[in-house]
């Protein structure tokens, strides 16, 4: 089996970010490219795109997660593009009030090889109106 630092810049790599690791999770910041204010203040705050995996075990399985801003007129396709490929996605909540454009997040999970996790993120960023971006 590959190192956990391997994967973890594997797993960076394919879904176009860099590789974190703290205390055994690996970790990748990216983040929407879309304009966002809350409260009529621009903030890159709010469109965080973050996906990480930890708890890997001897089988090469590993708890996967994604939370990411999405568009309210991305929900469909998004969704749609995660749920065919047998990801989960445990919740889609808003944040913030007063945001503009009306943002929401959604968290998608499963249980697998993080490197098949991070493929099958990466097929549904395309499903997006613009891909996450480090």
């Amino acid at each position: 089996m590959s190192s956990f630092q391997s994967i973890c810049e594997q797993f960076a790599q394919i879904v176009g970010g860099k590789a974190e690791i703290n205390q055994d999770v690996c970790s990748v910041s990216l983040k929407r490219s879309f304009n966002a204010s809350v409260q009529g203040k621009p903030s890159k705050t709010v469109t965080p795109a973050g996906i990480e995996f930890e708890s890997l075990d001897q089988n090469g399985n590993a708890l996967n997660i994604l939370e990411i801003a999405i568009l309210q007129e991305e929900i469909p396709s998004f969704m749609w593009a995660v749920t065919q490929q047998g990801l989960i996605v445990s919740a889609l909540h808003n944040h913030w009030i007063f945001v503009e454009p009306m943002i929401l997040y959604m968290h998608v999970q499963s249980v697998e090889p993080p490197l098949q996790f991070a493929i099958k993120v990466e097929r549904a960023f395309s499903y997006l109106s613009s891909r996450p971006i480090p």
